[in-house]
């Protein structure tokens, strides 16, 4: 009887099949909610990479020696094998899942029969435009909590400003100087609040660009009914599309890179109890806040220091994962890697601090110091990694150097099993937000400066400067971020002149190298088709930013010969669209659009079934527009990948609809 043995090329693609088949049937059997079921996916994730490092490290690298062999490979492998401890503790991480709505649902009004607590939300803001302004404060007045009131906090000390603030009736208050930052600037309010005995129950931050629903202090305050709780963080939502999201023509098809931390990353962190404070669209309670002596200064990001300052008085943080604020994401592609990069900083200025994951100073719970070099982790690892990944490659097409001995069947049976597992458990429990290619070009625009910053944290951690993220502004013109995209056009053309040398002649590379080769090859090919999206990412698009409620409302409308009901649709702040009647460019027109009365406008553009009109609001009108765009309604923007949008937005453009 014949028998027949499969190929050792063969046995990998059985292991990649069975794995992959495996994805295919685990969502009609999985719940991404129960805790065991993600406990089990992330374990077989765990399993399945320490399946692959320990093959990397006993079977791919270079005997020890003083060879360049021996330096490439292992320096290799321990970039890698760091990166990975570091998705070993996201993996864990990520097995729980705190849902706190039914929670704030069922506390709501906690404190009857007793008056409701006295709020006020502070505002900081240093050079925004009053564009940005408006809406915020405008979004703040309309809070449906009562004893609500209302202080704008102003480091760049505008008289515009105050004289705006008085025509809003909100409070103004201005310092001399603007020592300690953001922080300093709420500390100078809550210390006015306490000379003036004006104390609160309770404080809401807010920064200037982020736009209260009118429920987010209603359902912030429900989770306050612990004693123990001294501030509730809420994620933060964007109307308008990243630079990622914008430059790539994904609007609306591809969510903000932000959503996987607060939609996914933070509740999991608060099943733990490990939930960090992130500045914005959070709310701490007064006595907390004055037991820990007003926000922590020792770091450009105070929020995720707050909440360890508030962990070592006894004081915890929830999240409440619901859409009850809205704001700006940074527009530019420079303000976007500045904004990380301070991020970082921020967090190695806490690693060096008292907070640190191995300092003694502050008694701090074991899970504390998990979430801080958790965080550590992610900073140091990914970036490197993912710099790392694009350069080791070219060391064998010019020097002959190889990273990974292995074979195509090796790489498929460890890598490729690992890869496929891990893709499908971030993407089962996320929706779908970890696109490969697309994820890379995130981590790989900050990759630079964010290195950068992490051994600026680590060495000299104290005396930088705290770099606002800038918001607002003309952004109209095709912009070329040159300074940005020179890495990267510096590395696609050394791993697309290292293809055509490898494959045309192999001077330059080992004859000898065999499937070794091959497996460069395709790692080469994936690196050029990442860069590619890379440096289109670095062509700024034209964006005039403006949020948009396009759902569709039969309104009437006032024209020279009567009242007509059309459709009004793509409403902004600062026009709208109607159909179903043909209108005459330049024709005055009144329209009654809901919770904003009978709006004036005229004519500017034409179509077959109606027009586009703009919009001439009067000071009560605006203002009530602004309500009814940003303080209401769920989520903006998109919160879920949808795959046949992306799929119509790359091959037949975003703008085809």
């Amino acid at each position: 009887m014949l028998e027949l043995h499969p190929t050792e090329l063969q046995s990998a693609y059985a292991v990649v099949a069975i794995v992959f088949g495996i994805t295919l049937v685990a969502p009609f059997v999985l719940r991404r909610e129960t805790v065991s079921h993600r406990a089990l996916i992330f374990a077989v994730a765990i399993i399945l990479s320490a399946r692959y490092i320990v093959w990397r490290a006993t079977e791919t690298l270079a005997p020890f020696g003083a060879t360049w062999d021996c330096v490439v490979t292992w320096s290799f492998f321990l970039i890698e094998a760091a990166a990975l401890v570091s998705s070993f503790s996201a993996f864990v991480i990520l097995m729980r899942r705190k849902n706190r709505s039914p929670e704030a649902t069922a506390a709501r009004n906690w404190w009857h029969p007793a008056p409701p607590p006295k709020v006020v939300v502070l505002i900081a803001t240093y050079n925004e435009e009053e564009e940005v302004l408006a809406r915020t404060i405008a979004g703040a007045k309309a809070l449906d909590h009562p004893h609500t009131a209302v202080y704008v906090l102003d480091d760049g000390r505008r008289d515009w400003l105050a004289d705006y603030c008085r025509e809003q009736a909100v409070n103004y208050l201005r310092r001399p100087d603007n020592k300690g930052s953001k922080a300093g600037n709420l500390n100078h309010a809550i210390a006015w609040l306490t000379e003036r005995g004006e104390v609160p129950d309770f404080v809401a931050v807010l920064d200037a660009d982020f736009v209260p629903h009118r429920n987010f202090l209603t359902r912030a305050l429900a989770l306050f009914h612990r004693h123990n709780v001294g501030l509730v963080q809420t994620p933060q939502h964007f109307f308008n599309p990243d630079p990622i999201q914008h430059n790539l023509g994904l609007s609306r098809s591809y969510p903000d890179e932000q959503r996987f931390f607060f939609d996914h990353l933070q509740p999991s962190r608060d099943g733990w109890d490990i939930a960090f404070c992130c500045g914005t669209s959070s709310v701490v309670r007064w006595t907390a806040l004055v037991d820990v002596g007003g926000f922590p200064t020792e770091s450009v990001t105070e929020d995720f220091l707050m909440t360890l300052v508030l962990e070592a008085k006894g004081w915890h943080t929830a999240y409440l994962n619901e859409a009850l604020t809205e704001g700006l994401a940074p527009e530019g592609l420079k303000e976007y890697v500045t904004q990380r990069a301070r991020w970082c900083l921020g967090l190695m200025q806490i690693v060096r601090s008292d907070y640190g994951p191995f300092s003694l100073r502050k008694p701090l719970r074991l899970r504390d110091r998990w979430s801080v070099l958790d965080s550590l982790l992610y900073w140091v690892t990914t970036y490197p990694f993912r710099l790392a990944a694009f350069v080791y490659p070219l060391l064998y097409w010019y020097f002959g150097t190889i990273a990974v001995y292995a074979s195509v069947p090796e790489i498929l049976s460890h890598f490729g099993a690992y890869y496929v597992w891990t893709l499908f458990a971030l993407n089962f429990i996320s929706r779908g937000l970890v696109i490969p290619i697309v994820n890379d070009v995130s981590q790989l625009l900050g990759a630079i400066p964010i290195i950068r910053a992490t051994w600026t944290g680590l060495i000299r951690p104290r005396n930088r400067s705290f770099k606002v993220t800038a918001k607002g502004g003309d952004r109209s013109q095709f912009v070329v971020q040159w300074r940005m995209m020179a890495p990267f056009l510096i590395l696609a053309a050394l791993t697309l002149l290292g293809l055509v040398i490898g494959l045309l002649s192999d001077r330059f590379v080992f004859s000898d190298a065999g499937e070794g080769k091959s497996i460069v090859l395709f790692w080469s090919l994936y690196n050029l088709m990442t860069l590619a999206v890379t440096m289109t990412v670095c062509v700024e698009m034209p964006r005039i930013e403006s949020h948009l409620d396009d759902r569709p409302q039969r309104v009437l409308m006032r024209l020279d010969d009567g009242l007509h009901r059309v459709w009004l649709t793509d409403l902004t702040q600062q026009s709208a669209r109607v159909r179903g009647l043909v209108l005459a460019e330049g024709s005055s027109v009144e329209i009654a659009v809901r919770d904003v009365g009978d709006v004036s406008g005229y004519v500017i553009e034409t179509t077959s079934d109606g027009g586009l009109i703009s919009l001439d609001t009067t000071d009560r009108q605006y203002e009530a527009l602004l309500r009814r765009l940003y303080a209401e309604g769920s989520a903006p923007g998109v919160t879920r990948t949808r795959i046949g949008a992306i799929l119509h937005d790359l091959v037949i453009g975003p703008h085809a609809r």
